[in-house]
């Protein structure tokens, strides 16, 4: 069986988690999401632990469930966000209601409709924090603005997740 899935995942306290058939349904104070178990797969509630379990032999589903469930337990109890950063000389970012635009150094600004669900704030120029409950949707979103630019490598222009280290190529010698 999965690693993952034999420590019991604990619901923190204002968290509900309740299961009706193959649906579970998880409701926080930041959202509300429903999942759907996969058939091989069975939810042992124990108060505020939960044990994700295969219902016959040994199945590959388990491990991602159990993995799927916590991200959205952690979603609606806390929240997700990834932090981009723009480095280059004019690279800016404004937010103007549902609409990220950007100045990456093309002849007109990117326009990125901010997708449902996530908040994008620009505290400054050069930083943009993107902030939702389900992780793969920021996730996603993060991949989206760094993809209008990504670094490159001989002089580290371009948008960044905030953590990534860029190494830099050595120029062309004569």
């Amino acid at each position: 069986m999965s690693r993952i899935a034999k420590k019991p995942l604990i619901v923190p306290a204002g968290v509900e988690l309740k299961q009706h058939d193959h649906e579970v349904h998880i409701k926080g104070k930041k959202g509300a999401f429903v999942f759907q178990l996969h058939e091989a797969v069975q939810l042992q509630i124990d108060g505020n632990a939960v044990l994700v379990r295969p219902k016959a032999a040994n199945h590959p589903m388990v491990g991602t469930t159990c993995k799927l469930i916590g991200n959205m337990v952690k979603g609606v109890h806390e929240g997700f966000e990834r932090k981009l950063s723009l480095v280059g000389v004019g690279y800016r970012a404004k937010i103007q209601g549902k609409i990220l635009e950007l100045s990456l150094g093309f002849s007109n600004p990117v326009e990125f409709p901010v997708p449902e669900g996530i908040t994008i704030d620009v505290p400054s120029n050069t930083e943009i924090i993107i902030k939702g409950i389900d992780k793969h949707s920021v996730g996603e979103t993060a991949a989206k603005i760094r993809d209008f630019r990504p670094p490159e490598y001989y002089k580290g222009k371009g948008v960044r997740y905030a953590e990534e280290v860029v190494n830099l190529k050595e120029t062309k010698k004569k």
